[in-house]
């Protein structure tokens, strides 16, 4: 029988034949680029293989010195990564694919990146400007190119042999669809908001069935309310088991078939995040029927602008 701490090191096979990707992920949107170097080397230390960029969290080069200087050390071999990075929404046009992608590279200090992913379905005005807005505040969106000619220039990468996998972010299951009825190369992953709040069941079925890998970020609620930490299934688990509330989460997440990506700079956090154990059926049963719960933390997936919902305490909200 596998040993309970063998789920940290847990594979999900990417299709096309390109390798595995680690369930456990780290997450690299942070702000500070010293700050992100130092998480990502920590992170390494610990036993984080897979890591998830992107060229809108504009610290990809401290991303990069991270890795190098760990391949250089001997931490680790380049092989035994597998990086993500994410093409932004203003790089959709056909023609401006192929160099977004050759500057992740190049800032990451990679020869090839293991998937790359269309960080959003919504194409912005194409431009140096990340974030375009009209004088209203309303963002510039590019009505002029449709996200499947967007995914053939993907496609072109694959061919290539720089880009090994390709997928999406903050896609709907409708969407997801109508790329997977059209690709000539089908979506090896997508990265979309789960966790025990909003478990996805059906897009996860959906997946499952057409080899796609379900990669989960905010995978524990990213700390907003209401605060799944504070879950009274996940912290009784939790108690019983005696691990943290957060390692549950995490474990549910990859005993379930999902990769996750958590993100932290605390040192004792990022090795919490990455030592989770088997969790009984039971707690697993356990958290899908007994947690009725059902909240969307980020709105990216309805507008193509990363950001999270404030919510408030309801005890708050009534005064």
């Amino acid at each position: 029988m596998e040993a309970s701490y063998m789920l940290r090191y847990k594979k999900i096979p990417v299709a096309g034949g390109v390798g595995e990707m680690p369930a456990v992920g780290f997450g690299t949107l942070i702000p500070d680029p010293v700050v992100t170097r130092l998480a990502v080397a920590k992170a390494l230390s610990v036993g984080f293989r897979h890591f998830d960029c992107a060229e809108r969290y504009r610290n990809e080069e401290a991303i990069g010195d991270a890795i190098a200087e760990a391949i250089a050390e001997g931490t680790v071999r380049r092989e035994d990564l597998f990086i993500t990075t994410k093409l932004w929404n203003t790089n959709h046009r056909p023609e401006r694919v192929k160099a977004a992608f050759e500057a992740s590279c190049r800032r990451l200090q990679v020869d090839y990146v293991d998937c790359y992913i269309i960080h959003t379905p919504y194409a912005f005005r194409p431009g140096e400007e990340m974030d375009p807005r009209d004088d209203n505040g309303h963002v510039l969106y590019d009505r002029e190119v449709t996200l499947i000619e967007t995914w053939r220039a993907l496609e072109d990468l694959v061919d290539s042999g720089h880009c090994r996998s390709i997928g999406l972010s903050d896609i709907s299951l409708d969407k997801l669809k109508e790329i997977v009825a059209n690709a000539r190369i089908k979506p090896a992953a997508i990265q979309v908001e789960a966790h025990p709040y909003l478990p996805e069941w059906e897009l996860l079925e959906y997946c499952q069935a057409n080899g796609i890998v379900l990669l989960a970020f905010a995978a524990l609620g990213h700390a907003m309310e209401p605060n799944l930490l504070e879950d009274p299934v996940i912290t009784g688990i939790a108690h019983r088991v005696n691990k943290t509330p957060a390692q549950v989460a995490l474990a549910w997440a990859a005993q379930r078939g999902t990769a996750f990506l958590t993100t932290s700079v605390k040192p004792l956090r990022i090795e919490e995040n990455f030592a989770i154990s088997t969790l009984s059926e039971k707690d697993m049963e356990k958290i899908h029927f007994d947690i009725s719960t059902n909240v969307r933390f980020n709105g990216v997936v309805d507008t193509g602008v990363p950001g999270f919902i404030p919510r408030v305490k309801a005890e708050q909200a009534v005064k």
